[in-house]
């Protein structure tokens, strides 16, 4: 990838700093090579060496991760296409305990000398770091599944899709948005294929076949007389899916706003709504601060549930362990031992799922052999569990692992990282129409935008992608400099109301970062529209 292209991915909405850890700098390769599997037979073959070799240095626990991740990006600006790249990135990681502790050593080099040698390193290291430790690692029980495999359930690959197919729905999107109005646009394709194999001690073979997609876009509108612009991002969400993801007609209105766009997107629908609602905003009433009720789409909360509630209910933030890229956390394991620590209202039911199809995070099976499955973290308000991982089980109390281990590369070692975490739909049958009818001073706030918060994920402001005012439970027109400010239990706690499962969707990041060295994981987040009253809304126009 050339850095031109790389700095245009972070322009569009990607920290530079997080994609330096994205796995797309292997080698190039043709399509045809990368649509041609690895062996699983071979993938075993090498997996046994590993174990064999880290067993007979003196490894009492072992795991093998054999990783071929595939990336692909088309990427294009008003009628150019400015680049197509297809990269692989091929190896294999070893973790091993050894005297009580961890240690872990990967290599490129997949012979069988260069794998032993990688599995005596790891060994060493391991006995090393023991060195320092006050107490062994203590891992909780894991059954051996023997020989499995789990596969996404796509029903297109996106990688078999040609080049130029998806070159010539990006310049139509692109043009979509200039014949209604853009002055500019950036858009992009861009396709993940993680093709992993786990192995270990414990007796489990492992295959999994992973997909994602992210089409998106960056639409600018400039007003000729006053030389102000405003954009407007893509509703797209990033998702566990194939190339079925992009289907026309899939676009969904309220109120006149293009906004719904769940399992299925229409992008070129969007390119035109989006480059018309950038329009409105040059000329959009800049909001008057104060007290507001917000009604939430799932194209923005999702982003609240994930800096709110994701990172403080991991553990290792909890525990102080880990503190990287979002600090540690204010749900303090006092909190979670007195059983009635108040997070939010009795409405609020936020869970953990590592399973849910269509889902950045859905795996079979997470990097430590865990089967994936779905947990609560906060109960009708109270907070009643974290994310763990095998190592961490027994802090809680856990007999097992709650399958979230992760690691972004076979290069990196795995550890605790954010499941898909999500807010459970209203039980009353519920549109976002009748949730806007009931306000009477409001804000309705589409897509997400930029945000704060403090180090213990407490203190926070977010900004979104469109404001639209509510008056006596109508939509009164478009708003511009608007972000809520509120605290994490403040806000949870003025949760009035949710929409119904029929309004459930999903957003998501490619690049939550965390750790050091930094690695990056893929999440989504799910809800349904929702309400919360009376959040103290600010103008954020740069005074000139």
């Amino acid at each position: 990838m050339k850095r031109r292209d790389f700095l245009h991915l972070a322009g569009l909405g990607v920290g530079a700093s997080v994609l330096q850890s994205v796995p797309l700098f292997g080698r190039d390769i043709g399509i045809e090579e990368a649509l041609t599997p690895v062996d699983v037979a071979l993938k075993k073959q090498m997996a046994d060496v590993a174990l064999n070799a880290a067993k007979s240095k003196g490894a009492t626990y072992t795991d093998v991760r054999i990783g071929r991740y595939l990336n692909q990006y088309v990427i294009t600006r008003e009628n150019k296409v400015e680049n197509t790249v297809n990269t692989e990135s091929y190896g294999l990681g070893i973790r091993v305990i050894a005297n009580g502790s961890w240690g872990f050593a990967a290599t490129d080099k997949l012979d069988k000398d260069s794998i032993a040698k990688a599995a005596a390193l790891a060994v060493q290291i391991a006995k090393e770091n023991s060195r320092l430790l006050t107490e062994p690692v203590k891992l909780a029980p894991q059954k051996g599944y023997g020989e499995v495999s789990w596969k996404a359930p796509i029903e297109k690959n996106a990688f078999e899709v040609p080049i130029k197919e998806k070159a010539d729905l990006l310049l139509a999107v692109n043009d979509a948005a200039m014949k209604n109005g853009a002055n500019y646009i950036n858009s992009i394709l861009f396709l993940v294929n993680e093709q992993k194999y786990f192995a270990s001690t414990d007796g489990s073979y492992i295959d999994q076949d992973i997909h994602r997609i992210w089409p998106t876009f960056t639409i600018t509108k400039i007003d000729a007389k006053s030389g102000k612009f405003e954009t407007r991002n893509a509703l797209s969400s990033p998702m566990g899916m194939g190339y079925e993801y992009l289907q026309p007609n899939a676009k969904g209105k309220i109120n006149g706003i293009t906004t719904l766009y769940g399992d299925r997107y229409d992008m070129v629908e969007d390119a035109k709504a989006a480059a018309a609602q950038a329009t409105q905003k040059v000329t959009a009433k800049s909001v008057e601060p104060g007290k507001y009720d917000l009604i939430l789409d799932p194209s923005h909360l999702w982003l609240t549930i994930h800096e709110s509630v994701g990172h403080p209910s991991e553990l290792d933030r909890v525990l102080g362990y880990e503190a990287n890229y979002a600090g540690t956390s204010f749900l303090t394991l006092d909190k979670w031992e007195s059983k009635k620590f108040n997070f939010g209202s009795k409405l609020v039911n936020l869970f953990a799922d590592k399973t849910q199809k269509g889902s950045l995070g859905a795996v079979g099976y997470d990097d430590e052999g865990v089967k994936t499955k779905q947990w609560d973290i906060i109960k009708e308000g109270t907070l009643v569990n974290y994310q763990a991982i095998r190592d961490q089980a027994h802090i809680i109390g856990l007999n097992e692992s709650q399958g979230c281990c992760y690691a972004d590369n076979w290069a990196s070692v795995q550890f605790q990282r954010m499941a898909n975490i999500s807010l459970q739909p209203g039980k009353e049958k519920k549109s976002i129409n009748d949730m806007i009818k009931g306000v009477e001073k409001g804000i309705y706030i589409i897509g997400d935008g930029s945000f704060s918060i403090d180090q213990q994920r407490y203190n926070f402001q977010f900004g979104g992608q469109l404001f639209y005012e509510i008056k006596n439970g109508k939509i009164a027109g478009m708003l511009k400099d608007v972000a809520y400010q509120s605290n994490t239990q403040e806000f949870w706690n003025s949760c009035v109301g949710i929409a119904d499962q029929s309004d459930y969707r999903m957003g998501g990041s490619f690049f939550d970062g965390k750790g050091q060295p930094g690695q990056i994981s893929t999440v989504s987040h799910g809800s349904s529209t929702s309400r919360f009253n009376g959040v103290n809304v600010i103008n954020t126009a740069r005074k000139i």
